[in-house]
Formats: C-alpha cells, structure tokens, sequence
C-alpha cells in the first residue's frame, strides 16, 4: 500500500482524493481532502455525510478564526480580563459565565459585534473560537440548547463541547496547535505558549498575535523569553480538535 496517498476510508473502503473532489467541490474542501491523503494516517468515516459535516466545521473554525481576528477582542491577561456585563459575568479567576436567561448564542455572537467590550488571553480566544464554530455548523437552537450556561475561560471547556488531543504532524486545516515557549520570561509569563488555529499554508490565527506564519509568531515568542534565553520558541507536534461524531447528526 503506498502510505502516502489515499488514506482515507468511508465505510470500510479507502477512497481516491480524486473521487472526493468531484463530490466536494469548495476549494477549502478540498485543500483539506488534499492534506489528508498527504499523511499517514487513515481518516476512517462511516459515511462520507460525517466526512462532509467535518470539513463544514473545519471551514467554519477558520471562519471564526478570521471573525474573531476582525472583532476588536483585546489581548490580556486573566487578571484583568473583562467581558460585557449585559450577557456575561465576569468571575474571579477572569473567566465569563453566562448570564441566566440570555440565549448563549446572542453572548458568544455579541463578541464579535462588541469586541472593544472584551479582552482575554489566548486559550480563551481560542475556546470562543470552537464555540463559535459549533454555533456555525449546529445552527442556534440547538447551540442554545447545548451550552445554557456557557462559561469561557482558557481550556475549560463545557462537558457539550469534547476535543480530543493527539500528538502528530498531521496538521490539518481547522486544527488547533501549539506553540511552546519554554524559556518564557516570569514577567510575561502569559507568553509562555500560544494557541492557533491552523489555516494551511504557513498561516495561523492566534488571539494577540492575529493571522500570521509560524516564523513571525517564533520570532514574537523569543522577544518574551528570560534574559540570556537558549531555548527558542517552536511548533509543537501536539494537535487539538473538536470530536467532530458529538456534533454530527
């Protein structure tokens, strides 16, 4: 079998990307269809209706992505966080929980429409870039029924909202990765990571260093390690990704 081609499998056959293309005609489809078949590893789907519903989450964690990026959501650390009180509670920890009786849907879209009114650090940019995907691929109602007391703070995700972690270089357009800053200075000890989403082609969106390559986000790592630093920044091969199946119906 040549391992470097054809890796993914539909109800039990493996499947040419070229057949795909016929059936997924975006080209973001399909730039993730061709990433997959680069890899050695199997994309295994029991129909190719979940392979579909993925890659519509996957294009629409970019659109948050870009959404996001575009909001006015300021940079900050948890310590002096805040959020609009009309629809969040700001917690102690500087996390936002959701107000009782406002729809989660309306509160994670007025990010977007009022970002001025919201600064946070990275892993929480993040964590509201998935809910928004999940807002774009399951529709508003059931969002809203799913995450009714929606809280946002770093990786704390809502038990509706599974992500599984893996460590390989299957980096695939939509994934959420990396990037390790060992020597990070005490300081700015908020700089000692930073959490992207991936969009293919040396870009990646991550909350206070916007849409860049990975040698402009390394190169702004490196400007926050210790004095006399000898570790750089770097890429991690650590992946992050929503379990698609929850979602799908």
């Amino acid at each position: 079998m040549n391992w470097g081609r054809n890796m993914i499998r539909i109800n039990g056959v493996i499947v040419k990307p070229e057949d795909l293309y016929r059936v997924f005609t975006k080209s973001e489809h399909k730039n993730i269809i061709k990433k997959m078949a680069t890899y050695q590893v199997i994309y295994d789907y029991p129909t190719i209706n979940q392979l579909r519903f993925e890659l519509f989450f996957r294009s629409n964690t970019m659109k948050a992505a870009r959404d996001l990026n575009g909001s006015g959501l300021k940079f900050t650390t948890f310590q002096y966080a805040f959020c609009n009180r009309e629809f969040w509670d700001r917690t102690s920890s500087g996390g936002f929980l959701l107000k009782p009786n406002v729809r989660p849907s309306t509160a994670i879209l007025d990010i977007l429409k009022n970002g001025s009114l919201y600064a946070t650090e990275c892993a929480t940019g993040i964590a509201i870039v998935l809910y928004l995907a999940a807002l774009y691929s399951i529709g508003s109602a059931r969002f809203d029924s799913l995450y009714r007391r929606l809280y946002l703070r770093d990786w704390e995700f809502d038990d509706d909202l599974p992500v599984i972690h893996k460590y390989g270089d299957d980096f695939l357009p939509g994934d959420v990765l990396h990037f390790n800053n060992p020597d990070f200075s005490p300081k700015e000890a908020h700089w000692r990571a930073e959490n992207v989403v991936f969009f293919g082609n040396d870009q990646y969106y991550g909350h206070g260093v916007g849409i860049r390559d990975a040698a402009t986000i390394i190169q702004f790592l490196n400007s926050k390690r210790k004095p006399n630093a000898e570790i750089s920044a770097y890429l991690m091969n650590l992946i992050t990704r929503p379990y698609y199946p929850y979602f799908f119906s």
